[in-house]
């Protein structure tokens, strides 16, 4: 027999043939299976041949053959990334929408299929964002199957599919947080208020401990964040989503009486919001009396929307994102960012009528309430120092260049770097 080129073939005791063959890694390596005869190992180690130089072989570790249910099962149970309630929605959205996918080999989960799957579950009655859920879930799994040599390539390559365009939300303005917490239970208006002009999130509001809340300093330090999962009855306190979400924020001093108000009246001696049994404040229980109080006033918010409501206020007082980062507790601009809305009306709303001692404006909300209870009194006068100060280097910059024209391009010229840079020194007479 002839030796072979690349790969080689023997005949076992029982009969059959064993291929082998040196992949590119270098350490030789056995079929996974033998074969009947001699002609049928040849033709496996041709095809192995040709997917190496054609850069499409993948180690035969026999990973391929797991199904994507116990790959997503795998990955939800090993990723150190993904918490107990993300792993709970990603189940629900394999029941809901994965059945077709979950008992295949990951071998077989082609891109051809994939593209089915999804054309099939957009034609039906599933949730947008669920489908978009599941989609990144399979692509995430897939992801992992790349790594470990299970597969060759991804094939979820949908453009797009893992993304939701959603609609822009719609924030409460000052008004209407004023009657919100007129319309709610006393006992729940200290966690709008944390929500809503503080950042807090709904977990973080029922796991701060009325010793992080100093009220003579107007300070909230945020440590931990309580979450109860949706289909199971296991609650728990965790750390934040980052080590960002770790943070002390300060308090609007125009809620600092509300806050007071409700240490005296409702704070336990351990969290600072708790029930009428004295417990925790649940999440639920604070979402359902914010729900009653908003179909009163009549606004469609969700309790998350109040984070959203306070970052948009503190961006439109001149805020940085800098500054917006570290108040609701995010480790990257991008989403700080997608906290930021317009707020309606806000170009003719602004004045500059409430000045400072010295005379400087100080810039308010016109139509702001500014009288009756503490709680009601939702003023944003924020100082605008760095927007005065824009303003007149702005204004002193235009006057200059009206005055004496575009500054020379004489590079050679040290005189025209100086006449440049005292430009703004010098007073219009042009004496010095």
């Amino acid at each position: 027999m002839p030796r072979r080129r690349f790969g080689y073939v023997r005949k076992l005791p029982s009969g059959r043939y064993q291929a082998s063959f040196t992949p590119p890694s270098g350490q030789r390596q056995a079929a996974t299976t033998t074969f009947r005869t001699n002609a049928d190992a040849s033709r496996y180690l041709d095809r192995v041949e040709l997917d190496i130089r054609r850069g499409h072989w993948v180690k035969e570790s026999g990973l391929g053959n797991r199904t994507l249910r116990e790959c997503c099962e795998a990955y939800l149970e090993e990723n150190p990334r993904i918490g107990k309630r993300w792993a709970e929605t990603c189940r629900r959205n394999m029941r809901l929408h994965l059945v077709d996918l979950l008992d295949l080999p990951i071998s077989a989960v082609s891109a051809p299929v994939v593209r089915a799957w999804h054309a099939k579950v957009l034609r039906g009655n599933g949730g947008r964002t669920s489908i978009s859920q599941s989609y990144r879930l399979v692509r995430s799994v897939l992801n992992v199957a790349v790594q470990d040599e299970a597969i060759l390539r991804n094939p979820c390559q949908i453009p797009g599919a893992g993304t939701v365009k959603v609609p822009e939300r719609q924030i409460a303005s000052p008004k209407q947080v004023a009657a919100l917490l007129e319309q709610i239970t006393p006992r729940y208006r200290a966690a709008v208020v944390l929500a809503a002009w503080c950042g807090l999130r709904r977990g973080e509001v029922c796991a701060i401990r009325t010793q992080d809340v100093d009220l003579s300093t107007g300070l909230v330090r945020v440590a931990k964040n309580w979450v109860e999962l949706l289909e199971s009855p296991e609650k728990y306190e965790k750390d934040p989503k980052s080590e960002a979400g770790k943070r002390t924020v300060n308090v609007p001093p125009h809620v600092l009486p509300l806050l007071r108000q409700h240490a005296a009246e409702f704070a336990g001696p351990e969290f600072f919001c708790v029930g009428r049994d004295g417990k925790r404040m649940r999440g639920n229980t604070i979402y359902q009396a914010f729900v009653r109080a908003r179909n009163r006033v009549g606004v469609e918010i969700a309790f998350h929307d109040l984070r959203h409501t306070g970052q948009s206020m503190a961006a439109s007082t001149g805020a940085t994102v800098v500054d917006l980062k570290k108040r609701l507790g995010h480790s990257s601009s991008a989403a700080a960012l997608r906290y930021i809305h317009a707020v309606e009306g806000r170009a003719d709303r602004l004045s500059v009528d409430v000045l400072h001692e010295d005379g400087q404006p100080r810039f308010v909300w016109d139509d702001l309430p500014v009288t009756g209870a503490d709680y009601t009194e939702v003023l944003v006068a924020s100082v605008m120092e760095r927007r005065r100060w824009r303003a007149q280097y702005g204004t002193a910059k235009q006057a200059a260049l009206e005055r004496d024209g575009p500054p020379v391009d004489n590079r050679s010229a040290t005189t025209t770097q100086t006449t440049h840079r005292h430009r703004l020194d010098t007073p219009a007479n042009g004496t010095q």
